[in-house]
């Protein structure tokens, strides 16, 4: 006779059933909806050439595409857009989650866009979760007035996996962007850390982002991100947070003293 306790009934690994989930389609989509013709290479390199950001944007969603056919169309976009690139500034911007990236891109694009005037784009590396694979792509929320200046053109991208802070085709969209006329270019990274340094490979100058309370003068030796920065920001310095802010300044000084000097090009 079978012990009760070795019965299913008594199981410790017994699952019990679950509710039915909903669909996640929304019932009430309609489905007869126009599509939109494809625009050929041709034609996007075209658009991208006369500035048109509606075309640049298609352009972008086209490189990071996986499918195969988008791939090959892809290529042949960035193949003719190649030879109207290299004529802008691009700058890096990395630093800690929460560091303030996407707020100081705000201010410091206008200020560029006001000063210098020209025409500016800002990529901005969202991460993707590992669960869901989705991205939020909620950096533009915070440029409220680069998102409205008419010589600006703000891209989130996931960064699907890709390590180092930066997309999968962030090179690819800086040339797009060059083509279409953006003199000026600011690679926002995901902000991940130490070893965010595949974005300082694509820019001309590459800003840290930090505030008080990250580190201390062992920092240097750890090298990493602070090795290859060109400039370093304290950000948040106000209010009950100056003095640490001075403290952590002074820190990042002492730090940099056990960086080597960079070869000169």
């Amino acid at each position: 006779m079978e012990h009760p306790e070795n019965s299913s009934e008594y199981a410790g690994l017994q699952v019990n059933s679950g509710v039915e989930q909903p669909s996640i389609i929304n019932p009430y989509l309609k489905r007869n909806r126009i599509r939109r013709r494809e625009l050929s290479p041709a034609e996007m390199v075209e658009g991208i050439i006369k500035g048109d950001v509606t075309v640049l944007s298609q352009a972008v969603t086209l490189i990071e595409s996986v499918n195969p056919d988008h791939q090959a169309r892809a290529q042949e976009v960035i193949n003719k857009c190649l030879p109207y690139s290299g004529n802008s500034v691009r700058v890096g911007i990395s630093g800690v989650p929460g560091a303030g990236k996407s707020t100081s891109i705000d201010e410091f694009g206008m200020h560029v866009l006001r000063e210098k005037g020209g025409r500016l784009a800002v990529l901005a590396i969202d991460p993707s979760s590992e669960r869901t694979k989705g991205s939020i792509l909620g950096d533009k929320t915070r440029m409220e007035k680069l998102a409205q200046h008419p010589d600006s053109f703000i891209r989130p991208s996931p960064s699907a996996g890709s390590l180092g802070g930066v997309a999968r085709k962030t090179r690819e969209t800086i040339i797009l962007c060059e083509a279409a006329g953006f003199d000026k270019i600011f690679v926002e990274t995901v902000g991940v850390g130490q070893s965010e340094t595949a974005c300082h490979s694509m820019v001309d100058f590459f800003l840290l982002i930090q505030v008080a309370g990250t580190g201390d003068e062992l920092q240097g030796i750890k090298r990493g991100i602070m090795e290859i920065s060109d400039g370093i920001v304290i950000n948040k310095c106000d209010g009950d947070n100056v003095d640490r802010c001075q403290m952590a300044a002074t820190n990042f000084r002492n730090a940099l003293h056990f960086f080597p000097m960079p070869e000169r090009i």
